[in-house]
């Protein structure tokens, strides 16, 4: 163990948080509002400590930092190993800001089986911190797996009138792209000798295994994306998912293919990614048009949002596979952006569903009439998620774009058009839930947002604007770790790709 086991303590205090309320007793009145307090408190000191890991965590350097080693299966050089660097360390904020803001969100939304779903929200922020900290692939692939199961039983449970059907669909298509991960794990193992992470990266796989592997991590971290055509999972986890877990699936389980893909298939796998460049380039394009066309036509809420979901992420995957240090920057970056952004969107939408228990576009209009404070709110995050300057969603499309540029041009003019696109279908939501007249009878009693729901919408708007107006205090955090990993592919990448 290597100093102080900072980031140890910070991945597994949920889990002794959940273990809390596991233990907590009483009447049901109690026991619910025990397990409330005891997961938020939890939630809350959990973010303390990752603000004090970002405060200690030094930009400039490019190697990961806050390393903590045991020796786990040393026969099989097997270790239990912890760090961060420049790209992971945002994502640990992430997870940490947006757990609380569930539990906030979910506090009188979930009055079934409360201590149930605390619990379970607790495991699945230990596991999502882990698979961001982990240096070792098996450590990696446990807590990687590991997600889908609180995952699961957060939709299958507290989900909506299809939540068992959706909670299949969900794990299914996600385990049957791992099995594939899993399979390449132990060739990876078998050629090299190792799991290390660190190691790995520089250690030199022949093109004709590498173009293998790539595929099979190609088939686990696309549909956690997800990327077209193997989306189809994630319209129908979203809608009947409750409002919190929509919030967790789109702000951080989506982001952890996008990290696999600049963890492993990028460092490891240089001279593939090089070569199979052309078909994520193809694929996230249809994404990016397809989806936002889908979008255009959906009459409910969550599913117009999680279709422009799948959208945004194709941007991401052209930043990553452009191999230039301003696209791969731009995905990180917007990564970090639509994880605050999507998932205030669907905490608006959880907002009105909570009132009215109707997801459908069709039973709103005029709200702003009734509710001034809720469409400033989602207006913000309308024109965020459109890409609209001084936002968040403004600064890694633009830097995705160029990125673009730089690598194709048809690649970066195609996927502008998912701008246009984007500004159609969020404009088009915008007016018909809160301009237009009041006709509707049942909307003349409703309420504008809450203490407790400006509370958790607050820090949201504070990010997506902050992110927008002075990105540099995003950005300088990954300019170094990711100008190194460019640095180190390009020479090896140069040579595998000509045979040398």
């Amino acid at each position: 163990m290597v100093g102080f086991p900072l980031l140890s303590l910070t991945i597994f205090l949920p889990l002794i948080g959940a273990l809390f309320v596991l233990a907590v007793r009483g009447d049901d009145e109690e026991i619910a509002r025990n397990a409330r307090f005891g997961a938020l408190w939890t939630s809350l000191a959990t973010f303390a400590l990752s603000l004090l890991v970002w405060t200690r965590f030094d930009a400039s350097s490019a190697e990961f930092q806050f390393v903590e080693r045991i020796e786990w299966l040393p026969a099989f050089r097997i270790a239990y190993v912890l760090g961060v660097d420049g790209i992971s360390m945002p994502f640990v904020l992430l997870i940490t800001l947006l757990t609380p803001i569930c539990v906030l969100a979910s506090w009188t939304a979930i009055t079934v089986r409360v201590k149930e779903y605390m619990i379970a929200f607790l495991i699945l922020e230990t596991l999502m911190l882990g698979a961001f900290c982990a240096l070792d692939f098996v450590l990696f692939y446990i807590f990687f797996e590991g997600v889908l199961i609180p995952m699961f039983l957060i939709i299958g449970i507290w989900g909506g009138p299809r939540r068992v059907y959706s909670a299949y669909k969900f794990f299914f298509y996600t385990l049957a792209g791992s099995v594939l991960l899993l399979v390449a794990l132990l060739v990876l193992y078998d050629e090299t000798g190792t799991t290390s992470v660190i190691e790995l990266a520089s250690h030199p796989v022949s093109l004709s295994l590498q173009r293998w592997l790539w595929l099979a991590f190609f088939a686990s971290f696309a549909v956690k994306l997800p990327m077209w055509p193997v989306h189809t999972w994630l319209p129908d986890a979203h809608v009947e998912a409750p409002t919190a877990g929509s919030v967790i699936l789109a702000g951080v389980l989506l982001k952890l293919g996008g990290y696999g893909f600049l963890r492993f298939s990028l460092p490891i796998l240089p001279a593939a990614s090089a070569e199979f460049a052309p078909l994520i380039f193809a694929l996230s394009v249809i994404a990016i048009i397809y989806t936002s066309l889908v979008a255009l036509v959906q009459e409910d809420m969550k599913k117009l949002i999680a279709y422009s979901s799948v959208a945004h992420m194709g941007f991401v995957t052209i930043g990553i596979f452009s191999g230039s240090q301003q696209g791969v920057q731009g995905a990180v970056f917007q990564m970090l952006a639509h994880g605050i952004v999507s998932a205030a969107l669907f905490l608006c939408v959880g907002v009105l569903y909570d009132r009215m228990h109707s997801r459908s576009i069709a039973t709103y209009g005029g709200l702003v009439k009734r509710m001034p404070n809720y469409a400033v709110v989602l207006m913000v995050f309308s024109m965020a998620a459109v890409g609209l300057p001084g936002t968040a969603g403004f600064v890694g499309e633009f830097l995705v774009l160029v990125g673009a540029f730089q690598a194709n041009t048809w690649v970066a003019a195609l996927a502008a058009s998912g701008v246009v696109l984007g500004a159609a279908y969020m404009l088009w939501l915008y007016w018909r839930v809160i301009f237009g007249q009041m006709t509707k009878r049942t909307l003349a009693a409703i309420t504008d947002l809450d203490a407790r729901e400006a509370a958790v919408f607050a820090p949201l708007v504070l990010l997506t604007l902050w992110m927008g107006i002075y990105p540099r205090t995003f950005l300088h955090v990954s300019e170094v770790a990711v100008a190194q990993m460019l640095q180190r592919l390009a020479p090896l990448k140069a040579a595998l790709l000509t045979g040398l």
